[in-house]
């Protein structure tokens, strides 16, 4: 039943363009536009009840401009109860970007500044001299993790409306102008941008862009996945961490080290392989610091459970392992204790079946200031003894790590140092389960105690008989699932540690069970080589807690366009809600329930025109499109969901 008129602000607003309320909020009064239907302006209440994506389908070469950029037809129905009545308006979808990458935005003081650019340890331009006569400073193809936050006391120049603030991190640059590859030697540029919020329809518009100074952390290495904490920081992330036993021959960090530091020593790779912590302030400038105590694994996003202490953490490896690490305080990452999971038996990707008990493994105890000064004055050499040639020494003990054998023995008295700073060597040594292949991005459904982790890929040290794969280890899949899926992980409390101790946190992951999988198919008519109906090496993942929605960004070299999906888990429908350009990667999601009255999903690409054997079908007809519409493949844009074409005003 429609009625003409609304209980005030009765309107759910959604995705930062339309009106929007506080999911589950209600306000009583005035009538709206009678389109939007709802409750009678009688003093009854107006509630949130659900929301519902009507899923769009993937591009395809008959619009070839479709896949060769960003992809909007889906649309959102919201649902809310009103005296009795149930109502709902539904908002059809679309894609505003901030900037892309390589563009001049605002620096907040009359000037500009290239976005996505890259500087030195001194603030310094990096230059991009690999063609003659076009120097320019490098700029990245790459952004990634992305948080949006408001401060209740911000207030910055050139806001006409409410401040609010998105940190945005930029992963890496693909290839410099002559086409050589540049991925790793870049140190990672991170900004925090200032945004003007429109009261009246919740719009953003970028008034200032801010480089966050790295130097006090010595500059970030290939930062990826972000999220967003209780107490509103950035927690970024630095994967691949640089293995310190095999430096010397390392010629990506060589030249991380030489552009940041002007120098191919200078760089220390314990500096680097950590979770940093960005504090906007409220004139939209921030300060960064790295927890050198959560360990030095290849960090993908973590995520933080409501106790405000415990750290669910994505280790995106190939033989990595489940981490968690519970802070001394709440909302102080600074201190605590570092935990690895041992999985028991029972280790399926059949979301029929029950999966596996999960028990955990105390690393140590550390404060991030102690394990820095470790990582100050400690060499690989100084806390064990490692090589890929077999010693013919039982006192060593054998393992993989990214899926090379290695033979390694613990130097007396350094636990600490390798639990800290040889994480994965160390976790190894104590008998966890490091088995997964690239387990990214973390979530939490706080409501349903349960947490999610993306297995990007299926295969490798997971599957039985491959070289890197150990039965013992209890993670085993039969066959190879090259699409991956999203595990799912039980939360409880009152566990114990595997030498009888209590774990202090009612969030840990005690099961872990498939929850939603890709499929690997024949290449279909595009290329696809994973059922495009489905998800695909799955990386970023967020949870919406009020729309009781899994968000899904794909990093799939499987999906010739890799797509942003919504998956609500009571109703189990998946609903892709969003496509990228060919060739690029779906990141920076962040799904954000409400600022200032208004809900947004945050997203970016990276890469497009990232041309593998996968797209040889369709390459030739998307390659100069997808040129055209992003600076020849070096730009990339960042951005957010928002509702078009006309959205209805919420009369406040």
């Amino acid at each position: 039943m429609t009625n003409t008129t609304l209980s005030r602000r009765s309107i759910l607003q959604f995705l930062a363009g339309a009106p929007m309320l506080p999911l589950a909020s209600s306000v009583t009064g005035a009538s709206l536009l009678a389109a939007c239907g709802g409750g009678g302006g009688d003093g009854t209440i107006s509630a949130f009840t659900s929301a519902t994506f009507t899923p769009m389908a993937a591009p395809s070469l008959a619009t070839p401009a479709d896949m060769a950029t960003t992809l909007v037809n889906s649309s959102l129905t919201v649902n809310f109860s009103s005296g009795g009545f149930s109502n709902s308006q539904t908002y059809k979808l679309a894609y505003q970007p901030f900037f892309m990458t390589g563009d001049a935005v605002p620096n907040g003081s009359g000037g500009t500044v290239l976005a996505g650019g890259y500087f030195d340890i001194n603030g310094q331009p990096i230059i991009d001299k690999s063609v003659a006569g076009k120097e320019r400073q490098f700029f990245s193809d790459s952004p990634d993790g992305t948080s949006l936050l408001a401060l209740p006391n911000a207030s910055v120049a050139g806001v006409t409306g409410k401040p609010v603030f998105a940190v945005v991190q930029f992963e890496y640059n693909s290839r410099d102008q002559a086409g050589a590859s540049t991925y790793g030697v870049l140190p990672s540029p991170i900004a925090v941008l200032t945004l003007d919020q429109n009261p009246s329809n919740g719009c953003l518009n970028l008034v200032k862009y801010h480089n966050v100074n790295t130097s006090s952390v010595h500059g970030l290495w290939i930062t990826c996945g972000a999220s967003l904490s209780p107490w509103n920081t950035h927690l970024s992330s630095e994967e691949y961490e640089p293995d310190a036993a095999f430096i010397e021959t390392n010629a990506m960090f060589k030249a991380f080290s030489k552009n940041l530091f002007g120098s191919e020593t200078a760089a220390n790779p314990y500096h680097y392989g950590h979770t940093p912590e960005v504090t906007v302030n409220n004139d939209g400038t921030a300060s960064i610091k790295k927890h050198y105590c959560m360990g030095r694994i290849s960090h993908e996003l973590v995520q933080v459970m409501p106790d405000n202490r415990t750290v669910l953490m994505g280790d995106d490896y190939t033989n990595g392992g489940l981490f968690v690490f519970v802070a001394d305080k709440a909302a102080d990452l600074s201190a605590g204790t570092l935990y690895v999971a041992k999985v028991g038996t029972g280790f399926s990707i059949d979301p029929a079946a029950p999966g596996a008990a999960l028990s955990w493994i105390n690393l140590g105890h550390a404060t991030s200031a102690e394990i820095e000064a470790l990582a100050n004055t400690l060499k690989a050499s100084d806390i064990m003894t490692v090589t890929k040639t077999d010693p013919a020494d039982a006192t060593y003990t054998k393992m993989f790590c990214d899926g090379v054998a290695q033979w390694v023995k613990l130097k007396p008295g350094m636990e600490k140092a390798a639990a800290f700073l040889e994480t994965h060597r160390y976790a190894n040594l104590k008998g966890a389960s490091m088995a997964f292949t690239k387990l990214e991005g973390t979530t939490v459904n706080a409501k349903d105690k349960v947490a999610y982790s993306a297995l990007q890929n299926i295969q490798s040290s997971m599957v039985r008989n491959n070289a890197a794969w150990r039965e013992a280890l209890n993670v085993t899949v039969e066959k190879g699932l090259n699409a991956g899926g999203v595990m799912a992980h039980d939360l409880a409390g009152g566990v114990k540690d595997t030498d009888g101790a209590a774990i202090t946190s009612d969030w840990m992951p005690v099961r872990t069970r498939a929850f939603l999988m890709g499929e690997d198919i024949a290449s279909d008519a595009l290329g696809n080589t994973s059922n495009p109906e489905k998800i695909a090496n799955p990386d970023n993942l967020k949870f919406s807690e009020k729309m009781r929605t899994l968000f899904i960004g794909e990093d799939s070299s499987s999906h010739v366009n890799n797509f942003l999906w919504a998956y609500n888990v009571d109703t189990k429908q998946l609903s892709r809600v969003m496509s990228v350009p060919s060739g690029g990667e779906s990141t920076g999601l962040h799904a954000v329930d409400e600022i200032n009255g208004w809900t947004y999903i945050m997203s970016n690409f990276q890469h497009p025109g990232d041309w593998g054997g996968i797209h040889a079908k369709v390459q030739a007809t998307l390659d100069p499109l997808v040129r055209a519409n992003y600076k020849d493949r070096f730009g990339a844009s960042v951005g957010y969901l928002t509702a078009a074409p006309v959205q209805p005003r919420l009369d406040r």
